[in-house]
Order: structure tokens, then sequence, then C-alpha cells
């Protein structure tokens, strides 16, 4: 028998394996959970665990902020070129 993988739970949240750098910026902030509210809004699992005491949020917008809070959304800022 080949190797058999236990099955996955489809409403498992698909998290990054390492945390995000911290986001000082509000400006910065406000566009990274923007975008992850779009992936969310196109079908993108939510990466947030509900813990005791407390529930997942409804709006899709909300959980896009937690989940940028909760350093769970993985991000890059490009670089400006310099001028010479």
């Amino acid at each position: 028998m080949a190797d058999q993988h236990p099955p996955q739970n489809p409403h498992a949240p698909a998290a990054p394996t390492e945390l995000a750098p911290e986001i000082t910026s509000r400006f910065l902030f406000v566009d990274v959970a923007a975008m992850r509210a779009n992936q969310l809004r196109r079908g993108a699992r939510v990466r947030l665990q509900p813990t005791e005491g407390r529930h997942l949020p409804h709006r899709l917008e909300r959980a896009a902020m937690d989940e940028v809070k909760h350093r769970l959304v993985p991000y890059s800022v490009p670089e400006w070129p310099s001028h010479k």
C-alpha cells in the first residue's frame, strides 16, 4: 500500500509557517488588510483560529484586519528606485 495521508480538514486555515514582519505603518496595515480581504472574498480560507471565549469575525474585512494584526499575512514592500 502507498503512503496514506490523514484526511485534511477543509475548514482548517492555511497559515504561513512563520510570522510576517510586524506592521508599524497604519497606511501599510490598511493596504495589506484590503488586499487580504479581496483574497477572502474570492474564496481564500480564514487563517484565524477560534480561541476560548472568542469567535471568528463574520465580516471578511474584520477577519483580514485580525489576520494582519496577528502577523498571519505575509507581504512584501517593493523597493523604490534610487535617484542618481
